[in-house]
């Protein structure tokens, strides 16, 4: 059992008897507290095989990374910190909050994003309506390069109008989100600003491209 902490170590504890096994990656360079650190990990579909994992967090400048990382080829127990991969860097300059922090993969072996507005009430920049912005979007990612996934489909916004990256806009601080194992249908769950919590369900023959609101509603609801 992989147990990721905020500060920047990922530990290893046995499933079975819950004792500490060792500390799997001490991740430097970051930033820490409040909403920002080390805040999602990822394991590639093949690990057994590659060893590949990925890890979301903010850098020692507060921007929104995205990096591939190594197990160790002589202990399973142990990531190469060596073999870190930028894959995507975010700047996020203005407000410390709003950081997102889920990644996962879906069926397609994409790997996808969860990342927030840029912090500020009401999204103040207008990010998450901004298809340029990768900020406020749920990203779909190839894990190889770092580059929009080709795997079953394009992403909406690759041949024009929006970043290459996004898959779906409107969001202010995705950041959890899970793929139906039956379905694959994919949930996200989107912070509220004042009176509404928000849960997107998103079908797994989806298409992308979908515009869950924010800052013009909140839920379903009007937030102007």
């Amino acid at each position: 059992l992989f147990v990721m902490e905020q500060g920047g170590r990922i530990k290893i504890l046995d499933r079975t008897t819950g004792a500490e096994l060792g500390t799997f990656l001490t991740l430097t360079g970051i930033t820490s507290g409040g909403e920002r650190g080390l805040l999602g990990l990822a394991f590639d579909p093949q690990y057994d095989s590659n060893g590949r994992f990925y890890i979301y967090y903010t850098d020692a400048d507060g921007a929104i990374t995205i990096a591939r990382l190594l197990v160790s080829p002589t202990n399973p127990n142990v990531a190469d910190p060596a073999s870190q991969t930028l894959l995507v860097s975010i700047p996020h300059p203005t407000f410390t909050n709003h950081n997102g922090g889920m990644i996962a993969f879906g069926s397609d072996g994409c790997l996808y994003a969860g990342i927030g507005d840029g912090g500020g009430a009401g999204d103040p920049n207008n990010h998450a309506q901004n298809l340029t912005s990768r900020l406020g979007k749920l990203l779909r990612i190839d894990p190889a390069t770092g580059t929009a996934c080709t795997t079953g489909t394009l992403n909406p916004f690759v041949l024009s109008g929006g970043h290459p990256l996004v898959w779906s806009y409107g969001l202010r601080n995705p950041w959890r989100f899970s793929f139906d194992s039956l379905t694959g249908d994919l949930i996200i769950a989107d912070v509220g600003q004042n009176a509404w919590e928000e849960v997107n369900a998103q079908s797994a023959s989806s298409t992308g491209g979908q515009n869950y609101g924010w800052p013009c509603y909140e839920g379903m609801h009007s937030s102007g």
